[in-house]
């Protein structure tokens, strides 16, 4: 499998899609999503402590709110930081809907349809859709996200531990922070990482994939 390297100046922090990955299967992803241009439209940072303001305690919300939205994914640890905000999202396995659909022309539409669970890019395609139309009705009209998102496959327990610790530490390294427009001393983007080397414990369902036992985060994160 190829893998293209990815170039902040280039790609403007786009996705990088593995090329034939089924994006809705049962797995974990560690996601940032990014303001345009960097503007901290989300609060600031004080004493390694999370000052939000009004779109920062939205984009909270709306982010929470991905749970009552989509019902086969959850949610783990996140933090929204004064202009991105990182998070572990868990989707399910795919449902097929019974096919009781009433003989008309809409129950032929239905016939058959698949309850599946959304893809990662629909999830976050309703979280920006979500979060800037309350943003810009009811704080800051200028308000926007960056183009796309950042996500990672998470493969084993000891990279998603060491991805909500990660999270957890985000405020209290904001001076260090790449995206953080005012860094003098950025650590690596990629400064989350752990080599994978343990394999995440899993069960084969009826629908021949691994699903993922992950463990919720010990309180505090």
């Amino acid at each position: 499998m190829n893998f293209v390297k990815y170039d902040p100046e280039t790609h403007h922090r786009r996705s990088i899609r593995l090329r034939g990955y089924d994006y809705a299967q049962w797995g974990a992803y560690f996601v940032t999503v990014v303001t345009q241009h960097r503007i901290c439209f989300f609060g600031d940072i004080s004493d390694g402590k999370n000052i939000p303001n009004a779109p920062g305690r939205i984009a909270h919300a709306s982010w929470i709110g991905l749970s009552g939205r989509f019902s086969v994914m959850s949610l783990d640890s996140f933090v929204v930081m004064p202009n991105h905000i990182h998070g572990i999202i868990i989707v399910g396995a795919q449902l097929i809907a019974p096919c009781s659909a009433p003989p008309n022309q809409e129950g032929i539409a239905r016939e058959g349809a698949i309850n599946r669970a959304p893809t990662l890019g629909e999830i976050i395609r309703t979280y920006k859709a979500v979060s800037t139309r309350m943003i810009r009705q009811t704080a800051n009209p200028d308000f926007a996200w960056q183009r796309n998102y950042y996500e990672h496959i998470i493969r084993n327990e000891e990279s998603l531990n060491g991805i909500r610790q990660y999270i957890l530490d985000n405020p209290a390294r904001w001076a260090f922070d790449p995206e953080n427009p005012t860094t003098i001393s950025p650590e690596p983007k990629d400064a989350w990482r752990i080599p994978d080397r343990t394999t995440l414990r899993s069960n084969v369902g009826a629908t021949g994939r691994s699903a993922l036992r992950i463990q919720p985060p010990s309180k505090g994160r």
